[in-house]
């Protein structure tokens, strides 16, 4: 491995090829061999050496690049067994659905070990999680809420932790975890190896790999615009009071078999649900407000294809892993440019081809500009029967979202007028 040093991280060029599995273990190249794996990804090619040889790591992908295998082996194959267990493994992710994923990714490729795993997350009780822990566990998947409600609770302890892993920053960073995060940090030792995930590099994102890593390798994987490229894309202008009636015909394409359709808010899925549910399409939404069950019900019947239509927010798809979803349909546009390469390239698994259908109406064609200028290209534009030439050519204000309406509220009863907003509970971070 050769290793370069650019500004204030280090870069890595690494020369195993594909040798990065024969560098584990014999129980986990046998678990990878019942799995049926014999080459690994880039990412894995990439980052495993240097995990191995107990680096920090940056890295710099999207779900679907492999980047799970990549930290669960090394940290599976570094770990030693431990009595009475200790948690010696945190990774810390921002939702129940990819927390989910990441256990059993522990569970599959640590098969023929012995360590145990465990996952916990918001939204269910806690009376079973706080029993797995007092069990003892070596390997613990959260999310932060629930994590620091425990660690409040002394229901664990992070003092023994040797790998920790935070995945998904970006996205941790847009839901506002960043005061959690930094919580969670303290409570740790500082002799660890920290691995930090994210499919962007914004300022902010820069700033908390810089206070959490110590000279770690960067690997970048897979750069957004071009898997933008392997997308067909296309751009259909409609007013918002037409975007029903365009989904609808769209739908009834017998080429569309497997769609997940995005809407920026929790309400507009269970609206756009009840209209397909109307015409007899099979569809379920899945969002913060739906109870882990029901989320997990939704995905599961997806899969099976018993659903042909899930509706998701951003933060509730964020991780979710589903291979062979035919087209990914923009129902409202994302406020942020980043949203949308992360939704689109949910239909473009394994290298494959996928098409994205994008809903815009008036309001929304400052989105769809910033969209354009962070892919550096221009989105075919799709004639259909309920085009809008006013949203097609809004512009200066018209192009922009309407300000919310801002409501006065009445204290609720038990609140003096001199309460200060500090003192309020915290908002739930959940969509």
């Amino acid at each position: 491995m050769l290793l370069h040093f650019s500004g204030d991280f280090i870069t890595t060029t690494l020369i195993f090829g594909d040798m990065s599995f024969k560098l584990l273990k014999p129980e986990l190249q046998k678990a990878l061999t019942n799995l049926g794996y014999k080459t690994p990804t880039p990412i894995q090619t990439k980052a495993i050496p240097g995990l191995l040889e107990g680096k920090d790591l940056i890295g710099i992908a999207q779900t679907g690049t492999g980047k799970t295998a990549a930290f669960t082996l090394p940290i599976l194959n570094n770990m030693e067994e431990e009595y009475p267990r200790k948690i010696k493994t945190l990774v810390l992710t921002p939702t129940r659905e990819l927390a989910a994923q990441i256990g059993e990714s522990f569970f599959k490729y640590g098969q023929f070990l012995k360590f145990k795993h465990f996952v916990i997350f918001g939204g269910v009780k806690q009376g079973r999680q706080v029993q797995a822990l007092k069990k003892g566990v070596d390997i613990l998947v959260a999310t932060p809420g629930r994590l620091l409600d425990l660690l409040g609770q002394g229901k664990l302890s992070l003092k023994h932790v040797e790998f920790f892993v935070l995945d998904e920053a970006d996205r941790m960073l847009d839901m506002g975890f960043i005061h959690d995060i930094n919580k969670i940090i303290a409570r740790l030792s500082h002799k660890r190896q920290s691995l930090f995930f994210s499919a962007t590099m914004s300022p902010p994102v820069n700033k908390l790999a810089r206070t959490l890593l110590k000279n770690p390798v960067h690997v970048e994987i897979t750069p957004q615009a071009t898997t933008v490229e392997r997308i067909k894309q296309f751009i259909l202008f409609v007013d918002s009071t037409e975007k029903n009636k365009l989904l609808l015909k769209l739908l009834k394409q017998e080429h569309l078999t497997s769609i997940l359709v995005f809407t920026r808010t929790k309400h507009k899925a269970n609206k756009v649900v009840q209209f397909l549910t109307k015409y007899d399409i099979p569809s379920a939404a899945i969002h913060g407000n739906k109870s882990q069950a029901a989320r997990t019900k939704a995905i599961a019947n997806f899969r099976s294809g018993q659903v042909k239509v899930l509706v998701a927010t951003d933060i509730a798809a964020r991780g979710i892993d589903i291979d062979n979803i035919s087209h990914v349909i923009n129902y409202e546009l994302p406020n942020l440019p980043e949203s949308y390469v992360h939704r689109i390239g949910r239909t473009a698994r394994a290298g494959t081809e996928g098409t994205a259908f994008s809903f815009c109406c008036a309001d929304e064609r400052s989105y769809l500009t910033s969209i354009e200028n962070l892919t550096k290209q221009k989105i075919e534009v799709m004639e259909h029967k309920y085009h809008s030439d006013a949203a097609k050519n809004a512009k200066g204000a018209a192009a922009k979202p309407k300000p919310k309406k801002q409501f006065s509220r009445r204290p609720r009863s038990g609140n003096k007028p001199g309460n200060k907003p500090g003192n309020k509970k915290p908002f739930n971070r959940r969509r």
